[in-house]
């Protein structure tokens, strides 16, 4: 029988997980002497097979992706033995007398196709792609606090790595100046700029309206207010809650303790 739920964490803890030792399942919490599963970069699948295999689910402390707590997972759980075996008689059978009819049955008359086929014509396609005019430079410029208008001062941000598109790769900003430096090669007709900022397990995501017509000596130099209220959290961790969405009139919540 395939039952659905979804999974919920009520109280995130706060416990700095890159203090934690590691381990082949995720992490172990000292002060809680506790295995903290990550099933963050999980599929669904192997979710929903960790909570298939999982016979104390009342005692889950997991790390979660916050996206995950919107989805539907599903498990499948064994159906009677006998009930089955019956199933399979009738479908057995069922199959048994459909064959032995069929073979009565006169073969249906062969129709003769009298309308004319269609020509093909058999060659590649030629497809001249419109040439894109490119522009690298160097983007300069600062991460600032969008009230205060200095670098951000907040612990949980006390890492704030940058990817604009365009570039190769992501860059940290400087966490004193929030400086950054970045190369990119972009579309010289380009008109925004996308950059995701993320810092442990937060992220934004932030679009920007630029003029390429304003590089000097190969740089653009642009700062970048946002606003710490407006990072989401990427992941979380704390005592997991399994909540089936089954017949039952009250949904069952198991273990929403902090680890």
């Amino acid at each position: 029988m395939k039952k659905t739920f979804k999974l919920e964490i009520k109280a995130p803890c706060d416990a700095d997980l890159d203090g934690m030792q590691k381990t082949n399942t995720g992490f172990f919490c000292d002060s809680c002497a506790k295995n903290v599963i990550d099933l963050s970069n999980k599929s669904n699948y192997e979710v929903s097979k960790f909570i298939t295999e999982t016979k104390d689910r009342g005692s889950i402390c997991a790390r979660l992706k916050t996206t995950q707590l919107e989805e539907e997972f599903s498990i499948l759980e064994p159906t009677n033995p006998v009930s089955s075996l019956k199933y399979a008689v009738a479908v057995a059978a069922s199959v048994l007398l459909t064959t032995n009819v069929a073979g009565q049955e006169k073969p249906a008359p062969q129709v003769e196709q009298t309308q004319p086929s269609e020509s093909f014509a058999l060659g590649k396609i030629a497809y001249q792609q419109p040439a894109q005019q490119m522009v690298s430079f160097v983007l300069k410029g600062k991460i600032i606090d969008a009230t205060t208008k200095k670098p951000i001062d907040d612990k949980r941000f006390s890492k704030i790595t940058v990817f604009v598109s365009g570039a190769e790769k992501m860059v940290e900003i400087d966490p004193k100046t929030g400086a950054f430096s970045v190369p990119l090669t972009v579309d010289k007709n380009l008109k925004e700029l996308s950059i995701n900022f993320s810092s442990n397990d937060y992220y934004l995501d932030k679009s920007y309206k630029i003029d390429l017509n304003a590089i000097r000596k190969n740089t653009l130099t642009l700062s970048f207010a946002i606003d710490p209220k407006d990072f989401r959290m990427l992941k979380i961790a704390g005592g997991m809650g399994v909540i089936f969405q089954n017949k039952s009139p009250n949904p069952l919540v198991i273990n929403n303790k902090n680890i």
